[in-house]
């Protein structure tokens, strides 16, 4: 079936533009990444106000500090050899070929850029997990094509091994899993606040100790009980995908992305020092889904769509406010739950009443 004979419609999801917000780049003081609204897509309409107050309460702070500490695709592929010691044998020559496969890589694209092979075995199955730089693409489909090319030449060069498939699900896409955490994949990036007091108590309502405390409760001790793998957060899907519609990124990456780490400490101060550390955020500004008129508006507004950068400078930006997003979101949830009845008479207000909610 080709593209041509689906029937094509349009789903319009409500999007607004919430904050103003402020970015700043971690690393260099002083530094203002972005600094303006950011667009979220949703039917969830509370989210936009609770977004934006989270924005406002940061950006009378002095702003949210960013800090993107990687950022790569990954993709695994599996080799079948003839037994397990064979299958010792193979990983051991994967893992030593990586010069080789490299220069393979680079043969697929121009901005792909293998960083890493690790491999796994099970009996006689060999799971080679592929790591690359890919630009400013989130690059499903260049670590793919990159990975087709290096499992096609170890097959090539070792006739005792045989084709498993194309994923191996080692990578891990679109899954709750451990490694992506441990390893990498996507963008990972720490979004940080440190709010005075009295900010707290005008915007939030409440006091970092309060906020600590079921920040404490809820996000640890009660996603510990609900077997919560590698995430300790309020509601972090919520914020990546609003903003994953609304850039043109693959929505479903939020299973790997919602793994956010929220944290709430009350300093020396008494103050409220606020962050969250997404490992697996899945973003990019070119490539499938960005060439829509309204997903390039957005990106530029954003100024996430300039010319002449280096490669992959648009894409760690983007990270950046995204994670800055998912950081508002949290702090104001977090404040509404810790104010008995807040959450739900906002969203009778703006779910329930007139039917419309403004943004």
């Amino acid at each position: 079936m080709t593209a041509k004979s689906y029937e094509l419609g349009v789903a319009g999801v409500p999007l607004a533009w919430v904050g103003p917000m402020k970015v700043m780049a971690g690393g260099a003081e002083g530094a203002v990444l972005f600094e303006g609204k950011v667009p979220l897509a949703t039917y969830e309409s509370p989210l936009w106000p609770s977004v934006e107050r989270g924005a406002r309460a940061t950006g009378r702070a002095g702003g949210i500090v960013a800090v993107c500490e990687g950022a790569c695709m990954t993709r695994s592929v599996i080799l079948e050899a003839t037994d397990a010691a064979g299958a010792a044998a193979l990983a051991r020559f994967v893992e030593g070929a990586q010069e080789q496969l490299a220069a393979v890589t680079a043969g697929t694209s121009r901005f792909a850029r293998l960083r890493e092979v690790r491999c796994e075995t099970v009996g006689r199955l060999v799971f080679a997990r592929f790591s690359l730089e890919t630009g400013d693409a989130s690059g499903h489909n260049m670590a793919t094509k990159a990975a087709e090319a290096m499992l096609n030449w170890i097959l090539e060069r070792r006739r005792d091994a045989a084709y498993g498939s194309i994923s191996g699900n080692l990578c891990c896409d679109k899954k709750v899993s451990a490694v992506n955490g441990l390893l990498g994949r996507g963008k990972r990036v720490v979004a940080e606040a440190v709010l005075g007091r009295e900010l707290v108590a005008r915007f939030l309502k409440t006091t970092p100790e309060r906020l600590e405390r079921l920040c404490w409760e809820k996000n640890w001790v009660g996603s510990t009980l609900a077997g919560s793998l590698r995430s300790a957060n309020a509601h972090a899907a919520n914020m990546l995908l609003a903003f994953y519609l609304a850039t043109g990124q693959d929505a479903a990456n939020i299973v790997e992305g919602s793994q956010c780490f929220t944290l709430a400490e009350t300093t020396a101060a008494g103050d409220l020092r606020f962050s969250c550390t997404l490992p697996n955020l899945i973003v990019g500004t070119t490539g499938n889904g960005k060439d829509l008129p309204f997903v390039q508006e957005n990106l530029a507004r954003l100024g996430c769509a300039e010319a002449g950068r280096e490669p992959g400078e648009n894409a760690r930006k983007l990270a950046c406010i995204c994670a800055a997003t998912v950081l508002c979101g949290e702090l104001s949830l977090l404040a509404a739950e810790a104010n008995p009845g807040e959450l739900m008479q906002t969203h009778v207000r703006m779910e329930r009443g007139t039917g419309t909610a403004k943004g």
